[in-house]
């Protein structure tokens, strides 16, 4: 687990501590709250309303006030429940659309030291940058390379969704719709993957000796006094 935790320290500048831009740290836990409210509301349907397990339950509730139901009525009626979380679903994709679309812009809007497609370069560019250990060299590029295939994850599940979306205007066939909708779902899991590996490196790196993490998120985080005014800009 030693090789998912970050590091705190800036990988071109060895004496700094990192530091995230306002950009950055409002993009990450808007970033959050959206990804963990559309897989709520996928794991909503694929449990809690999941038509064929609930088709008979509807059928026999709406049997014991003595109406009879037949299981096609049944099904329709779960299929609107299911359908109004979907549109929730559809809400929050609309939501990640436009955090995708704000990270992007941010990236340009950057300074150099914290644009990550630089920072991508620096560790892939350098045998070694720390000047400690080539172990954390290859620490930060598997770092980097996770975030690297998150963000991949992200833009290619905004655009299938959005795709699924528009399908009718877009006149897509059923086969059509259907790959891009397989293609949709499959980044659910390693999305899922990589918070899970993202918050235990987390925890794992505050718990040992890079500790403020979080509150560097949420705050920014702040430079190594010994060095703080060489990296002033």
């Amino acid at each position: 687990m030693s090789n998912i935790e970050p590091l705190r320290h800036d990988i071109e500048f060895p004496g700094m501590l990192k530091k995230n831009s306002r950009n950055i740290r409002l993009w990450h836990w808007l970033n959050a709250i959206v990804i963990s409210g559309s897989l709520i509301t996928v794991l909503v349907n694929s449990t809690i309303l999941d038509v064929r397990a609930n088709t008979s339950f509807v059928k026999n509730e709406v049997q014991k006030s003595g109406i009879s139901i037949s299981d096609l009525q049944a099904k329709s009626a779960v299929h609107a429940l299911e359908d109004k979380v979907w549109s929730v679903h559809i809400i929050f994709g609309y939501l990640l659309a436009a955090l995708l679309a704000y990270r992007i812009i941010s990236e340009f809007l950057q300074h150099r030291d914290q644009k990550f497609i630089k920072k991508l370069k620096a560790v892939y560019g350098k045998s070694t940058v720390l000047g400690e250990s080539k172990t954390l060299m290859a620490h930060e590029r598997f770092v980097k390379t996770l975030y690297a295939i998150f963000y991949l994850l992200v833009f290619t599940m905004v655009i299938t969704g959005l795709t699924l979306a528009f399908k009718d205007d877009l006149q897509l066939s059923r086969n059509t719709a259907g790959f891009i909708k397989e293609i949709h779902g499959f980044c659910l899991y390693p999305i899922i993957g990589f918070i899970i590996i993202h918050i235990a490196g987390v925890i794992l790196a505050e718990s040992k000796d890079e500790k403020g993490i979080v509150s560097d998120m949420i705050h920014g985080g702040a430079h190594s006094p010994a060095t703080s005014k060489k990296h002033q800009h």
